[in-house]
């Protein structure tokens, strides 16, 4: 079950159905009590018209026996006087409760029945004791029912929820009590009301489609949602299968399938490929610069060892400065390797404060033919590795240079700009970028002790990097080459 729900898959289904089903059972529960508030609405506006009808008759002085509201349909209709006393109600009533009186029977009214008009005026006053029957007439509003009304005068509606059995069948029913002022008979309450079958019915036919069409809505959404996240999903399912079996094979020219799509996983599927080609990229050049490393160090180490075993065996032949000077070789190239690897490892330079003049005027010194023209400018980084920049670049141009070397430091904005320039041959334009990269020479016949190992360069452009700086290789106005190193001025 964790694993099953450990798939994006799983718990995207999971989420959309839930929010549809909580969305679902909101909407269902407000339609439903919308529903049933306007059914119970319609019910009781039809019981309050039947009230109305009765007590609009009672108004006219109609007799009980002569109201077209008892005539035995399907609403039953109560009739009791101010004292509460059931004085009318329709035929073949049998139960009724919810209303002011669960009486069924009508009693004679102390005011005065149908047939007697002569004591119309003088009955409710002698009714007052019968006030223990008000208990069933909390249905009907505080301000009805202390109010006065005139003969012939309706009050208004108050409404409640009951049930009653009419000929042998029991309903429930929406009851609407109507108040009636009447010359003969004093103040009547009439209480009609209609039944609430088709109503509840309704609400009911509506709640079993909503409990069959819930679940089945819910597998619908769930299917698509799972069908659809599948579809989607089913590229990074091949970005997956072939990232494990270039990392099974270490086989780094391979790249990921690209879907033709313009969405997020095609655009994962770019930059993977692009992340791939970067390293494959690194371990070539990895892998490059560990032979050319080999290679470089075979043979001052191969002339170091034949030196040696030749004196070994003939004392008077060592060539005492040659070893020394392979051994020199030796040195800067491992310093060199060391402070590549330094820069590879993504190492920050410290944040001393340097004048790029004083160090121009510093690195100059003692060299023929290189001449400085600087302005204070000051940058932020390590000293010894930009002197290590100038050191390199003093030492490539004065391999190339005629006669001359110029060394000059200006500002420009926000940046110093330490330039160096020879009057040799220069470098061609198709080369100023490949002279940057590790043990490469241009001239291949040069020896490697006039030369280097080709390593110089590349480590003042790594340094140059670091240091957030640029470093690039032109044409110098006297013909030769010009390299520049652009430094972030010091805040």
């Amino acid at each position: 079950m964790s694993r099953l729900f450990g798939s994006v898959r799983a718990r995207a289904t999971l989420g959309a159905t839930l929010v549809v089903a909580v969305a679902l059972v909101v909407a269902g529960t407000a339609v439903l009590m919308s529903l049933r508030s306007n059914l119970i609405g319609e019910a009781g506006t039809r019981a309050e018209q039947s009230a109305r009808a009765v007590a609009a008759e009672l108004a006219a002085r109609t007799p009980y026996d002569r109201l077209s509201g008892l005539d035995g349909d399907d609403r039953p209709v109560q009739i009791v006087d101010e004292d509460g006393t059931l004085v009318a109600a329709s035929e073949d009533l049998q139960r009724i409760d919810g209303t002011a009186t669960t009486e069924v029977t009508p009693r004679p009214s102390a005011s005065g029945g149908d047939d007697d008009d002569d004591d119309d005026d003088g009955g409710s006053d002698d009714s007052g004791d019968d006030g223990d029957t008000d208990d069933h007439s909390d249905d009907r509003s505080d301000d009805d029912s202390g109010a006065s009304l005139a003969p012939g005068e309706i009050g208004g509606t108050t409404f409640g929820n009951g049930s009653a059995t009419i000929d042998g069948d029991t309903e429930d029913y929406r009851f609407a009590a109507v108040d009636v002022g009447t010359a003969d008979r004093g103040r009547l309450t009439v209480t009609a009301g209609a039944p609430l079958a088709a109503e509840n019915s309704a609400v009911s036919t509506t709640l079993t489609g909503m409990l069959i069409g819930l679940p089945l809505l819910l597998g619908v959404v769930a299917g698509v949602t799972w069908l659809v996240t599948g579809r989607a999903l089913r590229p990074v399912a091949g970005i997956r299968r072939e990232m494990a079996a270039i990392t099974a094979s270490e086989d780094l020219t391979r790249r990921v399938p690209e879907p033709a799509t313009h969405d997020e996983i095609a655009r994962l599927a770019r930059t993977t490929n692009e992340t791939l080609a970067a390293l494959e990229a690194s371990v070539e050049r990895q892998r490059r610069f560990v032979a050319d490393a080999s290679h470089e160090l075979r043979s001052p180490i191969a002339s170091l060892r034949t030196q040696l075993e030749v004196a070994a065996a003939h004392p008077e032949l060592l060539d005492l400065d040659g070893a020394v000077e392979d051994t020199v070789r030796l040195q800067h190239l491992a310093a060199d390797l060391l402070l590549l690897a330094r820069l590879d490892a993504g190492e920050r330079p410290a944040g001393a404060r340097v004048d790029l003049a004083a160090m121009a005027r510093e690195e100059s010194a003692g060299r023929t033919g290189v001449t400085v023209d600087a302005e204070p400018a000051e940058v932020t980084g390590s000293r010894g590795q930009l002197g290590r920049v100038l050191a390199n670049l003093l030492d490539n141009a004065g391999r190339h240079a005629r006669e001359r070397v110029t060394v000059t430091v200006r500002r420009e904005g926000a940046w110093a700009v330490l330039a160096v320039a020879d009057d040799g041959e220069g470098v061609a334009e198709a080369d100023r970028e490949r002279i940057f990269e590790r043990f490469v020479r241009l001239d291949d016949a040069r020896s490697r002790d006039d030369g280097g190992a080709g390593l110089g360069l590349a480590i003042a452009r790594d340094v140059a990097a670091r240091h957030g700086g640029t470093l690039t290789a032109g044409a110098a106005p006297a013909g030769g080459a010009l390299f520049e190193l652009r430094l972030p001025l010091a805040c």
